[in-house]
């Protein structure tokens, strides 16, 4: 199949010098979809990741303690790719209003994309549709406070911007003109809501991205916000029950190649090869998942049968590991708060569990002391260190 290039390109004039802004074809791809025997398995096997990583929600004791931490593991990732220093400690350190080891506006980036996402989860949850108008709502909501703040939060953008390079004349890419940026998105709101034809949600949410990325419509925060778009699409049209594929650990691991797949879709129709990485990133970030959720299960019965040797003291202990499930890096006066529990009782519990080896303290002061949950800390880190 001849292939060819999927928009045209306009010449824009900025900063004094002419430059050449692309303009992406609409939804879905003309040609085609290519559909070869290996795609069409690798998508197969993708939706039966999605199948396995969605039924995990129902083997999980309280689908919520994982999802808490879960979806911070996937800020915290989506965001280093942006290039901030926030580790999973640090943003939990800082919604305890506890000072992070770094500077307050990674943190604060990380802390935005968690409220964003919670966000469009919501609005979903009481039936609004995944929309222009959402998606603004939840840019606002990333770029609210910190760095950011002042690149017109939650409105697309009125000025050129570029990818790469200091300047459109030398970027490596220059998405279309702000005035043709509604125009561009309100025929992407029309795709994903199945017009000019329905598109299986798998496939839509890989369309969708490229197409976000390519128009980029805002003046910061795309990245983030195309990311968050798959998921909110994949739990929108009922694939996942809960918000459990993040693809960002993926993306980061395989950047090159990923930006390279975005080029060669613009330049050349290669949505095929853009198609076998997406599903291939799908059955990678799906398993990992799984077998996180795993290890935690695991981790928390190990646990439990420790606790269940302390006797009379049992009882507390195992509220206070329950607890910990929901925040593994918090204070004493949280978890106070959040059982009920008086401070004498939560301070012996912890000296058990200390004395178990599931909790580790982290502070030595008299008051308020700060405590680690650490084996879950660190089964949820596993891929947050990585370099690069």
């Amino acid at each position: 199949m001849k292939r060819k290039l999927q928009g045209h390109y306009v010449t824009i004039s900025t900063v004094g010098e002419n430059a050449r802004a692309f303009v992406p074809a609409p939804l879905p791809p003309k040609p085609p979809i290519e559909w070869t025997p290996e795609l069409r398995d690798k998508f197969d096997q993708a939706l039966l990741s999605l199948g396995r990583l969605d039924s995990i929600s129902t083997f999980l004791p309280d689908i919520s303690l994982f999802l808490y931490m879960y979806v911070r593991k996937e800020a915290v990732l989506s965001s280093m790719i942006e290039g901030t220093q926030s580790s999973l400690s640090d943003l939990l350190l800082f919604e305890l209003d506890m000072e992070p080891g770094v500077p307050m506006d990674d943190v604060r980036e990380v802390s935005n994309y968690v409220a964003a996402l919670d966000h469009g989860l919501s609005r979903l949850a009481q039936g609004f549709p995944l929309s222009l108008r959402l998606i603004k709502e939840m840019h606002s909501i990333l770029l609210a406070k910190g760095r950011g703040s002042n690149q017109t939060p939650g409105e697309f953008r009125r000025t050129q911007n570029w990818i790469g390079g200091t300047r459109p004349g030398n970027a490596a890419f220059v998405p279309p003109p702000a005035e043709l940026v509604m125009e561009c998105m309100g025929k992407l709101e029309l795709f994903l809501h199945d017009q000019p034809e329905p598109t299986p949600a798998l496939l839509k949410a890989a369309l969708a991205h490229v197409q976000f990325e390519t128009i980029h419509p805002f003046l910061d925060g795309n990245g983030r916000l195309g990311r968050l778009l798959i998921t909110l699409l994949l739990c929108e049209q009922k694939v996942l029950r809960e918000p459990m594929l993040y693809l960002s650990l993926y993306f980061k691991t395989h950047r090159r190649y990923y930006y390279k797949l975005l080029g060669n879709v613009r330049l050349t129709g290669d949505w095929e090869a853009w198609l076998d990485f997406f599903a291939e990133a799908v059955i990678v970030t799906a398993g990992q998942a799984v077998e996180t959720a795993r290890q935690l299960v695991d981790l928390a019965s190990i646990d439990r049968d420790k606790i269940s040797s302390l006797g009379r003291a049992a009882s507390s202990a195992l509220r206070i590991h329950r607890a910990m499930m929901e925040r593994p890096i918090t204070t004493s006066g949280w978890l106070v708060k959040k059982t009920g529990i008086t401070a004498a009782t939560v301070n012996k519990a912890l000296a058990h569990l200390e004395r178990l080896g599931i909790v580790r303290k982290l502070t030595s002061r008299k008051r308020n002391r700060l405590f680690s949950y650490a084996g879950y800390v660190e089964i949820m880190n596993q891929e947050t260190e990585l370099p690069g």
